[in-house]
């Protein structure tokens, strides 16, 4: 890259780490930051040290053993020599199975000398703990680690090859999250990913699922050099059965995790050292230069968005739970809006809370696991969150007291993105198999700052488009910094970072599902009423949970409704356990001029977000614009 385009790389990398600032310029440093330590009596810690010295100082020091990685139906520990006659000759000698596995990873050159695949989790924590400094176990159980400067996603490093057989399906240009990259530059990085993991003394493979419905998953396999990282995508993907990994065959696509290595920034394409690399004709991903384990979750959903379309099943980023009758609901929403805890419901199982996929049979949870915020968790809060967090599950980039091991949840001290990775098993509530039948209902969540969109509103076919592609929410004073007024936030379909093909093609899947299966949609606005913040409250959200109730038990479908004006929202007239004068917005407003200046401000910046879709025409068929507010 010619000098001149120094300035625009910086400002590039500078967008990047204002998502997630690392608090820490190494991994010496952050490992600092993990511990909190209470203060000692010196002469008592002294003493200690003396008295461990002087029973120890008679008695040989016991050597540690590891014990032998137990053979089941496959190996999961190959020792393999560097000679190629040697090696060759190892090669032949592993089941069917590793026998494709090794050609695979020989087809790009990647030789490793030591590959554990998939380890159980107990014997990921055993590696973890032995050969990485930052790894500890929780009081609770958990494996605590560190990401490393990285501790969040780096949506402007991703890149996607512009391949003939696929560039024509992919969302480019404005709005897009697919900045393009070409094959030559795909390869160039790959291999420096794999002469990286041919360095490493180990290696983890992991093979396993993602999709729960079996005519439509994918066969996932991630190549990794840390165990963290397989812990977590074991944890994250559908865990195969001893019979199903015998039968696992070529993987559909590939993950090589060289996180801990930099992209070179000078290679094309690149504006930092950090890549995230998708190639769908190689079936292939690259991770350079962050080990943030979120890369890879998200590289699948991403994959899923594109491949699972094709097949005529909508990718959806959303939560879903199911009732007693087997009645569905999906929750879409962005952070903040209520999403977990809104389908986190005792009386109905969850399905999923992230990712899931619609198709001819029902939906199904893409995922094998959940990837829950951890900071500020407390059990009287969330307590299904809460109980999940113990032997398996891993705790990303926490803080915790140096002698018991006790996390401090509230503490951001690394960074305010902590995260708890576990499989969804470790829900009570979970529905196991993770699939069920058509929604009936699918409810739009959006943290209404602005305090003049109603609690709740029944929408139109043509209306769930809108707002769907929209993918509303507000952030409000103090959440971010340099946020004074509230401001909106649009994310296409609540997950335009993921998206692979333009937001109209999943609006009109949505739709033509919707007519299909009698689904009802709904929009639910948890922020604001009585004024913007600062001045109005907060909706209680024992009002939330009364209108999601009165959703499910069908009172609104049977509701008296009122049109809502600019925005032309069907409000109901009643909903039991909710103020009726809190239903109709304006209503709750003391200074009505300024309620109807702020509608028109909203009104606006959805019609101004809404511009950049006009491209998406040819998927809908029909102007959505129209169906927004006036």
């Amino acid at each position: 890259m010619s000098q001149a385009g120094a300035p625009e790389r910086d400002d590039v990398r500078r967008l990047v780490n204002e998502a997630h600032k690392p608090r820490a310029a190494d991994m010496a440093s952050l490992q600092a930051l993990q511990k909190t330590q209470k203060e000692k009596d010196a002469t008592v810690a002294l003493r200690r040290q003396e008295s461990i010295s002087q029973s120890l100082a008679s008695k040989a020091v016991p050597q540690v053993q590891l014990r032998s990685i137990a053979f089941k139906k496959q190996p999961r520990h190959v020792h393999l020599p560097q000679s190629p006659r040697s090696r060759a000759s190892m090669e032949a000698k592993q089941p069917e199975a590793l026998q494709d596995m090794f050609h695979d990873m020989g087809d790009v050159g990647l030789k490793p000398v030591n590959v554990y695949h998939n380890l159980t989790t107990a014997e990921l924590y055993e590696h973890a703990l032995k050969y990485e400094k930052s790894s500890h176990i929780t009081s609770m159980g958990a494996l605590a680690t560190l990401s490393g400067a990285k501790t969040g996603r780096s949506p402007r490093d991703k890149r996607v090859v512009k391949d003939p057989a696929s560039q024509d399906d992919i969302w480019w240009g404005e709005g897009s999250p697919n900045f393009e990259m070409d094959e030559q530059t795909f390869k160039l990085n790959r291999e420096r990913a794999v002469d990286y993991l041919n360095m490493l003394d180990r290696i983890y493979v992991l093979d396993a699922f993602a999709g729960w419905e079996a005519g439509s998953r994918l066969k996932i396999r991630v190549v990794c050099g840390r165990p963290y990282h397989a812990l977590f995508m074991f944890n994250m993907l559908v865990r195969p059965t001893e019979e199903e990994l015998a039968e696992f065959g070529t993987p559909d696509f590939t993950i090589y995790n060289a996180g801990a290595f930099p992209a070179n920034r000078y290679t094309s394409f690149m504006t930092s050292p950090t890549s995230i690399d998708v190639s769908l004709e190689h079936k292939e991903m690259v991770i350079l230069g962050t080990q943030y384990a979120g890369e890879m979750k998200k590289g699948v959903f991403s994959l899923m968005n594109y491949w699972l379309p094709k097949r005529g099943i909508l990718s959806l980023h959303s939560g879903a739970n199911v009732g007693a009758a087997g009645d569905v609901t999906m929750f879409f929403g962005l952070s903040g809006t209520g999403k977990t805890t809104l389908s986190a419901d005792a009386s109905r199982p969850l399905i999923g809370d992230d990712e899931h996929g619609w198709g001819d049979r029902g939906v199904f949870n893409i995922e094998g696991g959940c990837y829950a915020k951890a900071i500020g968790l407390k059990a009287e809060n969330e307590p299904e969150i809460f109980n999940a967090i113990k032997f398996g599950t891993v705790l990303e980039n926490v803080v915790f007291d140096d002698d018991s091991r006790v996390v401090d949840y509230d503490a951001s001290t690394i960074t305010e993105n902590t995260r708890a990775s576990y499989p969804i098993e470790y829900i009570d509530n979970a529905h196991i198999p993770c699939l069920a039948g058509h929604p009936k209902n699918i409810i739009m969540l959006c943290c209404d700052a602005f305090g003049v969109l109603p609690p709740v509103a029944k929408l139109t076919k043509e209306q769930a488009m809108y707002y769907f592609i929209s993918g509303y929410t507000a952030k409000v004073a103090g959440t971010e910094q340099g946020v004074t007024e509230p401001e909106a936030t649009f994310s296409a379909c609540f997950g335009s970072a993921f998206l692979m093909w333009h937001p109209a093609k999943y609006a009109s899947m949505l739709a033509d599902k919707m007519e299909a299966h009698g689904t009802s949609a709904w929009l639910i606005n948890t922020g604001w009423t009585g004024g913007a913040f600062g001045t109005g409250s907060r909706f209680k959200l024992k009002h939330t949970r009364a209108i999601v109730h009165a959703i499910h038990s069908g009172e609104l479908e049977r509701a008296e409704y009122e049109t809502m004006p600019v925005f032309r929202l069907q409000v109901p007239k009643g909903v039991t356990g909710v103020p009726s004068e809190a239903l109709m917005p304006k209503n709750a407003w003391v200074d009505k001029e300024n309620y109807d200046a702020t509608l028109e401000e909203l009104a606006a910046l959805f019609k101004e977000n809404f511009a950049q879709f006009r491209g998406g025409d040819g998927h809908l068929g029909v102007d959505l614009s129209t169906y927004g507010p006036l």
